[in-house]
């Protein structure tokens, strides 16, 4: 079976919930820090193995396809000021990998989104990036992904315990058996359940990885409310055809799709970076002082 080389990032939403600033600014591109959100799932892409991507883009988002873009009177700007090291930063994320764009004309929903990567990745097994969930976890999940599937050579989702009292807002997984190797058969996954009617508290979270017949049970499946095609009713009906395993994980994923989970991520990020954190830690230890809040 081919090894797992092609990423599809889905990167047409519009960002709605952090209006105005993504009016002009693809959500995308809002930093973290010193780098837009989607460099970092890029970045945790390469760092599995993944050397061709795909990103979906819609209208306004030309500012992704320019950050990946050489930026040639920028970089010679910033060798003649000898400022090298913005220069390295600069071209690192030119550099990352192969990097491919294709427009989704029709806002018709996440399936649709990752059916109009289907020429590009062909025959081939691919890995679906959600660019508002951040992995910060050295790629330890997706590289779990990639040896399920040499494994198994069937699809492999990612799956994050919640509190069963949160799990009505993803999708649901039903597990087949307990995890071995934090990898899991399922029987199936339910959309969006009622914590007293789900079946498990594991829930689907912003990382995939599908053999190229997940494209047939795209077509397959029909619009659901707003019209728009859901990917998860793709994997139950692929589940009907062959195995779909789960990668279960615990942490390191970092919600930047709304605003108190994007102020959490920065935080968090910030306290990890050695040229930020300790200056970082103790104006956040002098802030709680100021304000009282323990």
């Amino acid at each position: 079976m081919p090894h797992v080389r092609k990423a599809v990032i889905p990167a047409a939403g519009l960002g709605t919930r952090f209006l105005p600033a993504t009016k002009a600014v693809p959500k995308e591109m809002l930093p973290v820090i010193d780098r837009p959100a989607i460099q970092y799932v890029v970045e945790e892409a390469v760092r599995a193995g993944i050397t061709d991507i795909l990103i979906v883009t819609g209208r306004g988002k030309r500012a992704v396809e320019e950050h990946f873009d050489r930026n040639y009177e920028l970089e010679e700007l910033l060798e003649r000021d000898g400022k090298l090291d913005l220069l390295a930063e600069v071209q690192y994320a030119t550099d990352l990998a192969s990097v491919h764009y294709v427009r989704q004309k029709d806002a018709l929903g996440l399936g649709h989104a990752v059916s109009v990567a289907r020429h590009h990745v062909g025959d081939e097994p691919f890995v679906v990036l959600l660019p508002d969930d951040l992995m910060i976890d050295d790629s330890t999940l997706l590289r779990s992904m990639v040896r399920g599937w040499e494994k198994f050579h069937h699809a492999v989702i990612a799956l994050e315990e919640v509190p069963v009292q949160e799990i009505s807002a993803y999708g649901c997984a039903d597990p087949a058996s307990a995890p071995e190797d934090g990898l899991v058969p399922l029987r199936g996954v339910v959309e969006k359940p009622k914590p007293e009617d789900a079946p498990s508290n594991l829930a689907v979270s912003g990382r995939y990885l599908f053999p190229p017949s997940i494209f047939d049970a795209l077509d397959r499946i029909e619009p659901g409310a707003g019209g728009e095609l859901q990917l998860t009713d793709a994997i139950a009906l692929l589940m009907k055809s062959e195995p779909v395993y789960g990668m279960v994980f615990t942490e390191g994923r970092h919600d930047v799709g709304k605003k108190l989970d994007f102020l959490r991520a920065t935080v968090e990020l910030a306290l990890d970076r050695e040229d930020l954190g300790p200056e970082f830690a103790k104006y956040l230890r002098d802030t709680v002082q100021r304000r009282e809040l323990l």
